[in-house]
């Protein structure tokens, strides 16, 4: 099945889950799905050999306390350190292997994990269907999508900013924002509150469905279902299952957690594995 093709709002753990476990690991992951999530939200950034790993930051000073960049590393590197809780750092294509009756929205944080991504999916073609890809200018996205036409992609940056800018002034957006089978719409912009059930209007007007994040209080999350959103990302995936149970619209995955995966959360500190200070240098 493709991305977004079920019946009924989707729930979508941002990061896996990150009330779940440390974020995108393959634990938090498998927690998710062990709920019955179909939907992860996973960040990538790219290797210095053209890896690309499920990681939020360019840096790995807040989630490993080592100093430098993921780009500044190999990717056997990468695989020696720990993030907090002692999580390996997983590739993507570790996680899609994981966890393959799973859909996956994947931001692409840096330059590089565009064309790294089509090397990937043209190396899987199976992989590329149930994949949604966002979080990027309009001209990233675009590249993924003509290479890999099987690839699902959300709006660009510039293409949201439109929407929403016409949502608020109630101006019908002109027909080019509609470069995405998805919006991705933040619950607010900075301090300024985005008017989700206006965005809905106007991008269903355009065949376009709308995904609001991140959404971690229940009032909020049926407050958005009753304004017809299409999917909510959210850090707590159990309260929206809960949410969704109590609509009647909860669609859960069948899949089964790689054994392994659910170890408990928090961590039993004193026998975690600690993340290495520094990188070990190839050089």
């Amino acid at each position: 099945m493709r991305y977004g093709e079920e019946h009924g709002p989707l729930a979508i753990a941002h990061r896996g889950g990150v009330a779940l476990g440390p974020e995108n690991t393959l634990a938090t992951f498998g927690r998710a799905t062990a709920l019955g999530v179909r939907y992860l939200e996973t960040d990538v950034q790219t290797t210095r050999d053209g890896e690309l790993v499920c990681f939020h930051d360019a840096s790995l000073e807040r989630m490993t306390g080592v100093a430098g960049t993921i780009a500044s590393l190999d990717s056997a590197q990468v695989r020696r350190i720990r993030v907090v809780g002692g999580e390996p750092i997983p590739s993507l294509a570790s996680a899609l292997h994981a966890f393959p009756d799973t859909r996956f929205a994947i931001d692409l944080k840096d330059d590089a994990s565009g064309p790294a991504l089509v090397s990937l999916l043209r190396a899987n073609r199976a992989w590329a269907s149930r994949i949604c890809i966002a979080g990027a200018w309009s001209s990233r996205l675009r590249l993924v999508q003509q290479a890999v036409p099987d690839v699902t992609t959300a709006l660009g940056w510039r293409a949201l900013t439109t929407l929403i800018a016409a949502s608020r002034s109630y101006a019908r957006p002109p027909a080019r924002v509609a470069s995405g089978t998805f919006a991705h719409v933040p619950l607010r912009l900075g301090r300024v509150p985005i008017y989700a059930e206006r965005v809905v209007r106007r991008a269903h007007a355009l065949d376009i469905r709308v995904a609001v994040w991140t959404v971690d209080d229940q009032p909020t999350m049926h407050r958005l279902l009753d304004a017809g959103v299409d999917a909510i990302i959210t850090d707590h995936p159990d309260r929206l299952r809960e949410v969704l149970i109590a609509r009647g619209e909860w669609a859960p995955l069948n899949g089964i957690p790689p054994r392994g995966m659910l170890r408990p959360w928090p961590p039993n500190t004193a026998t975690s594995p600690t993340a290495p200070r520094t990188p070990t240098s190839s050089a």
